[in-house]
């Protein structure tokens, strides 16, 4: 009976810490999106920073030549959704005059079967562009702040990560006195099995988006689509960027389809394609095969993207997987801990003791 109250009570205290940190999180977002991406960068690239210095080149230099690398990848990515776009806007005028007899059709349907005429339609989209208008100015200033608090939080992120990678030294000391100087060998180890954790993740991203390149590619050439390879790898390539980048790096492949094909049924199939797939990513793919990587249950990949996405947004659901992951390292080395560690790690998790 007491041992009973005792687990009760030590699950409460777990579920109120992790409430306790889930709010500190939320309203401190400001200042812990950036260092934990930060923090991501800095474990992704500890491993190739540690492996230059030992081939005689300084830390600092070291730290330089991994976030160059880094972020010449991200100005790739983000040249490549530039260049999508510049070829959609050159293809808009085939797609209105196509569209011209699209649209009289459609008039000619509202009037025939609706009696809306004309003059009503015009008239109901003068008022909607009028109404939108007035409200451009509220839109562009929040707009704006959006804009400026990204901008920020980019010139951050990498300030963070070089700042963790050269003081990784004093900050594993602290990690180390504050579980006691009498575990340090047990912690150190704990230290590397995080880094080996974030490695496991960004494997287990690789693999995603691999799988979905091939399955983007797999119903475009199903439907016909011409270049259908190269859109749909570019495609999963450019949901690295949420949100923008699956609807910008779509655009041209549905673009292709309205003008080489003669029904609607094809862009609209390329819309099916792309919004099963990113179902499957979102809710089979990445949860199973992040989770194996990491050795996390599907389940807690799952919760972990969910509640990332209501803390944090897009950020908190690339962010909180890894973070579920040390959390189960973490629980595993607390026997107080143990009944949240056996719901975090996956049952074909043979790791030793």
């Amino acid at each position: 009976m007491e041992h009973s109250r005792t687990a009760g009570g030590s699950l409460l205290q777990i579920i109120l810490l992790l409430l306790c940190i889930s709010l500190l999180l939320h309203f401190g977002a400001v200042l812990f999106v950036p260092l934990s991406f930060g923090l991501f960068i800095a474990f992704a690239l500890y491993p190739f920073c540690s492996w230059l210095e030992r081939r005689g080149l300084s830390r600092y230099l070291s730290i330089s030549i991994g976030l160059v690398l880094v972020f010449s990848l991200f100005l790739a990515l983000t040249l490549l959704l530039i260049f999508q776009f510049q070829q959609f806007r050159n293809d808009i005028p085939s797609i209105l005059q196509k569209a011209k007899p699209l649209l009289q059709s459609f008039r000619q349907y509202l009037n025939a079967e609706w009696g809306i005429t004309t003059e009503m339609l015009d008239g109901w989209i003068y008022q909607s562009a009028l109404s939108l208008f007035n409200k451009l100015g509220v839109v562009l200033h929040s707009l704006l702040q959006s804009t400026m608090s990204t901008l920020v939080m980019l010139l951050l992120i990498p300030v963070h990560a070089a700042l963790l990678l050269y003081h990784r030294a004093s900050f594993a000391a602290f990690v180390v006195a504050v579980f006691g100087w009498e575990r340090s060998a047990r912690t150190r180890l704990l230290l590397a099995d995080t880094v080996t954790t974030y490695a496991g993740f960004i494997k287990g991203m690789a693999m995603v988006y691999l799988l979905v390149g091939v399955l983007n590619s797999v119903g475009l050439l199903a439907l016909g689509i011409r270049h259908a390879v190269l859109f749909g790898m570019v495609t999963a390539i450019m949901t690295i960027i949420p949100y923008v980048g699956i609807v910008v790096s779509a655009l041209l492949p549905i673009t292709v389809a309205f003008i080489t094909k003669d029904s609607l049924l094809y862009p609209l199939g390329v819309i099916a394609v792309f919004s099963l797939v990113q179902y499957l990513e979102a809710n089979i793919i990445f949860p199973a095969v992040v989770g194996k990587q990491i050795k996390l249950s599907t389940w807690a990949t799952l919760i972990a993207i969910v509640a990332g996405g209501i803390i944090w947004g897009v950020a908190g659901m690339v962010l909180f997987v890894p973070f579920a992951a040390i959390l189960k390292i973490i629980a595993k080395e607390i026997p107080a801990w143990q009944p949240l560690y056996l719901l975090l790690k996956r049952e074909d998790d043979q790791s030793p003791d």
